[in-house]
């Protein structure tokens, strides 16, 4: 038994005439009437009265098409669900990303993916460097929003860096920087540092050793951390000051002071990571969506005292 006899039955009952159903599924009256007769053996049950011009549904035929046309509908609405699925236009996707450098990127590409795919479910995880790595090659997550310095890290994987943001100080807002409308670096390098663990961020440990080596090989890092507010309530606290994302700033709001450093390094890229193969088309499209909406090249202004 089989769904294309759920329709035959169903038009036969619904034309009471094998000739006029037979038009209908645009086939000939013999087959049809054979598929009626087979079914009926099949559930060893009469669906039909029949006389020479006309044939009617029995008590038993009249309860078998409510039922019918019920499991009918159900088919339909689980073909059209799957190609839904298969386009993009729902399901789930799960996305890691890093707080800090993507607190101004991430919101405005989830506005824009999700103008175009309202049914699409995004399950967003905040994690570390190493372990969106590892979700994207196990496949637990469908994209990474991440820091992308380090290009040996995503060998295998599809990276499409999306711009730059610059690096700040952050420090508590009774520092004595606070005063400075740029910071110099050399007075930096002496202070007391906070970050993220390199174990975690190694990308983030990497990236303050680098700007910090012309001025101070061995930089005093007193405390790491495995997450931004763990970094912000050290820094408020007075632990050290911090060397991050000019983004920081949607973050902490106005817990924390940012100022710019002289002379600036270099921004640092954020980029969009997927796998090359196997991408679905919501994740295709989630991707387009961080491309169309690029990081800002220059900062907002920074929060003052």
């Amino acid at each position: 038994m089989e769904l294309r006899h759920f329709r035959y039955f169903v038009a036969v009952a619904e034309e009471e005439n094998i000739t006029r159903a037979a038009a209908r599924l645009y086939m000939s009256q013999p087959p049809l009437s054979r598929q009626i007769s087979d079914l009926e053996r099949e559930l060893g049950v009469k669906l039909f009265d029949r006389d020479a011009k006309a044939v009617r549904l029995t008590e038993a035929g009249r309860i078998f098409l409510i039922e019918i046309r019920s499991v009918l509908r159900h088919a339909d609405e689980a073909v059209a669900l799957i190609k839904t699925v298969a386009l993009g236009k729902r399901g789930q996707i799960h996305v890691g990303y890093a707080a800090t450098p993507t607190a101004e990127i991430l919101p405005r590409t989830m506005r824009l993916f999700q103008r175009s795919h309202p049914q699409i479910r995004i399950d967003l995880r905040e994690m570390s460097t190493q372990g969106m790595l590892d979700g994207l090659r196990n496949r637990t997550l469908d994209a990474a929003l991440i820091v992308s310095i380090a290009p040996h890290d995503f060998v295998g994987l599809a990276v499409e860096e999306l711009g730059c943001y610059p690096v700040r100080i952050a420090m508590h807002r009774k520092h004595r920087f606070v005063r400075l409308r740029d910071v110099p670096m050399r007075q930096i390098a002496k202070e007391p540092l906070v970050t993220y663990s390199r174990k975690e961020y190694p990308e983030a440990y990497a990236g303050l050793l680098k700007i910090l080596l012309p001025y101070n090989r061995s930089p005093k890092i007193v405390e790491e951390y495995h997450s931004p507010m763990s970094l912000i309530a050290a820094v408020e606290a007075g632990r050290g000051v911090a060397l991050d994302f000019q983004s920081l700033s949607f973050i902490a709001g106005d817990r924390l002071v940012l100022r710019p450093l002289s002379p600036a390094p270099l921004p640092l890229p954020i980029a969009i990571a997927c796998h090359t193969d196997g991408v679905s088309a919501a994740t295709a499209a989630f991707v387009a969506a961080a491309k169309a909406v690029k990081a800002k090249q220059s900062s907002k202004p920074s929060l003052t005292v």
